[in-house]
């Protein structure tokens, strides 16, 4: 069964991309727990992140660190973090989010209903930095 992640991906349903390449995506999280909450995404419906080739692994992680990068310089946040759970969606995802406090890290405290116009400009924000870092795969 094609997971959301997929669908999204495919452009069945809208997605605020800031990075594709062959094998990875990351868009904006719709339920953000602070602005340019991202997640990263394998175009391969991957359930579990442990059961992910190494070398899709180290390319997902090392995507996941350029998307901190942009988060960091985009909003400037006291650190950038990871979250891996993967409950919610049966497609391998990373959660990368900028905080301030720890507290902020917590699905309970996300923000369930962003304006369109927040998330356009937290993209916008990353895509921006992601050009500055002279990043070949910012997504249109």
């Amino acid at each position: 069964m094609t997971t959301l992640f997929s669908r999204i991906i495919n452009g069945e349903i809208p997605g605020r991309f800031v990075w594709r390449d062959d094998d990875v995506v990351a868009f904006l999280t719709i339920e953000p727990m602070a602005p340019g909450h991202t997640l990263v995404v394998p175009r391969a419906e991957i359930d579990h992140w442990i059961d992910m080739p190494e070398a899709l692994n180290t390319h997902v992680f090392g995507v996941a660190r350029q998307i901190g990068i942009a988060v960091q310089h985009a909003f400037g946040p006291k650190r950038v973090g990871i979250i891996i759970a993967g409950d919610e969606v049966p497609h391998t995802h990373i959660h990368v989010i900028g905080f301030q406090s720890v507290g902020q890290l917590s699905f309970a405290t996300a923000d369930r209903n962003p304006s369109a116009e927040a998330l356009d400009a937290a993209a916008e924000a990353i895509r921006v930095a992601l050009r500055a870092m002279s990043s070949p795969h910012v997504a249109d």
